[in-house]
């Protein structure tokens, strides 16, 4: 119901000549400075290598950005061959020819760790999905991460093959 009453207002100002505001990045205020979409992910240009990760993993806002560094070297201690790109928004960790098996995206309160095949890793992670192979974990503020559980779903992970999208 609710969103039927907010379709409907929209379509009640877009009648009465009102434009309904789009969603928009909110504007970085130094130059350089990247903008961050809605929840507080960086709005980063897609790229292959480490560079878009690296400055995606910057612009994560307050805690964030250490968690994102200390699992960005997680993932390269445990898969020291692994390739990086930021696509849609989000850093990707995939084995070359074998596609992505790992992304991790922002929101307000906690960041989403995906692992693409998810549902094949022993134990899975926690959080269940649309998709019947894909499994996430959250990374909440002051949360203990279990370094060698995530290693080991990040090994076994890159072991499948990958999301070629």
């Amino acid at each position: 119901m609710t969103r039927k009453t907010n379709k409907s207002a929209k379509a009640a100002k877009m009648a009465a000549g009102k434009p309904t505001e789009p969603r928009r990045a909110e504007q970085s205020s130094q130059p350089g400075e990247v903008a961050l979409l809605s929840g507080g992910n960086p709005q980063i240009a897609k790229g292959d290598g480490n560079a878009p990760v690296q400055a995606y993993i910057a612009a994560m806002p307050g805690w964030k950005s250490d968690a994102g560094r200390r699992l960005d070297a997680l993932i390269e201690r445990t898969v020291p061959d692994v390739r990086k790109a930021v696509k849609w928004n989000s850093p990707f960790y995939g084995i070359e020819g074998q596609g992505w098996f790992l992304s991790y995206h922002c929101f307000t309160k906690y960041i989403k760790v995906a692992f693409f095949r998810g549902a094949s890793l022993s134990p899975p992670p926690p959080v269940e999905s649309k998709d019947k192979n894909a499994r996430y974990f959250h990374i909440h503020e002051g949360d203990q991460i279990d370094e060698e559980l995530v290693a080991s779903w990040i090994r076994q992970a890159s072991e499948l093959p990958g999301w070629v999208p």
